[in-house]
């Protein structure tokens, strides 16, 4: 069915006019059928001819008495009647039917005749529980629910797979990308993708212009940054380094706010790399440098990415293990389809409810103002922008042993089952960085 070419609701009407139409059509055809069949009546003569040893259609006679059954009740008049019939002889039955409808039973009935000859009984079988009526009934249903499920199943199908579609291409979604989507599915799915890409493109042109506005303020505040940097010049000893030092803080803060809007406003070609290298040339680097960290590597993980942007991630993440929780210790392992990195700390851990409010710009962990215990408040921004551009996620969470941050980053081909893992000593202790090699 052309769902493209038609609405939901119209799609929806059609399904359920069909559905009522057919619903009509076994309606009527369990109507013409006729009416649910009755138990036919036996005559008390076709009762007395089987009593006598004929075969009766519809009866089943023997030559012992029979119990009467659930239902079935003397009737004496009957009886009577029957012995009549018989000749002679004493009859004992039990009827279901009326007793007042004379010359035919209705029901089940047990009818026993006791002769001379000796005796004999007879009973029918009863009301099916099966008939052909029923058959015809359920049969009917059974064909009219089959011949809607099926154009029900394949029009749900083409009503939710664009959906779908369009869902997957909204998750797929990044900063500084266009917003590609389906153009398939019905009216009101092409109307919906089209409606998401003109949302995707205003919220690009916002972040666009915040960031753009705050690389401006922050390259505009160099100017006078400077000027008060030759003021300070000119005051007294104590004074001086004091200024200095906030002089100093301010640069590093303009820095850092220029270096989150390149990274917001800025995407760098991507291209194949191994993260395992990378990771080990940066703790390489801060174990040169006499940071405490470790490194304990996992199998080979080749990601898709800018190098310069991971890194940067990867650093921030390592200084803040650093400075909140004295040192870092750095793992990852790959799954399927992706790699999980981990820099844990042993640190005092933070609250839960301000775990994700962190990544935003300027929310510190630390609520003081001091620049060697809170921070600027943009570096887990930072960590956030770069690892969404990657088509990632990183979150934080606490427990006894300290804060662990978890970076997730989609394969881009499968990791391999063997390889050599490295574990970096904890501190440099003074001289050039040494591993230890193992399986």
């Amino acid at each position: 069915m052309a769902i493209r070419r038609m609405t939901i609701t119209r799609a929806i009407f059609l399904l359920v006019a069909a559905a009522i139409v057919l619903a009509t059509i076994a309606t009527f055809a369990i109507t013409f059928a006729g009416p649910p069949p009755r138990e036919r009546p036996v005559s008390e003569r076709d009762i007395a001819f089987a009593l006598r040893g004929r075969p009766i259609a519809g009866l089943r006679s023997t030559k012992a008495p029979v119990a009467p059954r659930s239902g079935e009740r003397r009737q004496p008049e009957r009886d009577q009647r029957l012995a009549a019939l018989l000749g002679g002889g004493t009859v004992t039955g039990f009827y279901e039917g009326s007793e007042a409808v004379k010359g035919e039973v209705r029901g089940k009935f047990s009818v026993t005749w006791s002769s001379p000859d000796g005796q004999r009984s007879v009973r029918n079988a009863g009301k099916a529980v099966i008939t052909h009526w029923l058959v015809f009934t359920f049969g009917s249903m059974a064909a009219a629910l089959l011949m809607m499920l099926i154009p029900v199943w394949i029009i749900a199908r083409a009503i939710s797979r664009p959906l779908q579609d369009l869902a997957a291409s909204a998750r797929q979604a990044r900063m500084g990308e266009s917003l590609v989507v389906p153009q398939n599915g019905s009216v009101e799915v092409r109307d919906l993708g089209a409606a998401l890409v003109a949302m995707h493109k205003r919220i690009a042109a916002a972040v666009e212009g915040r960031t753009a506005m705050l690389a401006a303020i922050a390259h505009d505040l160099g100017t006078p940054l400077s000027r008060l940097a030759f003021y300070v010049d000119a005051l007294p000893e104590p004074a001086r380094s004091k200024a200095n030092q906030d002089l100093g803080e301010m640069r590093d803060m303009i820095g850092a706010a220029i270096s989150f809007a390149r990274d917001e406003a800025h995407s760098q070609t991507m291209h194949r790399l191994e993260l395992g290298s990378l990771l080990d040339s940066l703790v390489e680097d801060m174990l040169a440098a006499k940071q405490p960290v470790s490194l304990t590597t996992g199998h080979r993980a080749i990601v898709n990415g800018d190098p310069s942007a991971l890194r940067r991630l990867f650093a921030n993440l390592i200084e803040n293990g650093i400075a909140y929780g004295s040192e870092a210790i750095v793992s990852w392992h790959t799954e399927p389809d992706r790699v999980i990195v981990i820099v844990r700390d042993k640190g005092p851990g933070i609250d839960p409810l301000m775990a994700e409010r962190l990544f935003e710009p300027f929310v510190r962990g630390e609520p003081s103002r001091n620049r060697k215990t809170g921070g600027t408040g943009l570096g887990l921004a930072i960590v956030r922008s770069v690892a969404a551009r990657h088509g990632g996620e990183v979150t934080l969470a606490s427990d006894a042993e300290g804060t662990a941050a978890t970076v997730v980053l989609p394969l881009v081909a499968a990791p391999l089952q063997s390889g050599t893992k490295a574990k970096f000593s904890r501190y440099a202790g003074g001289s050039s960085a040494h591993h230890v090699q193992g399986s």
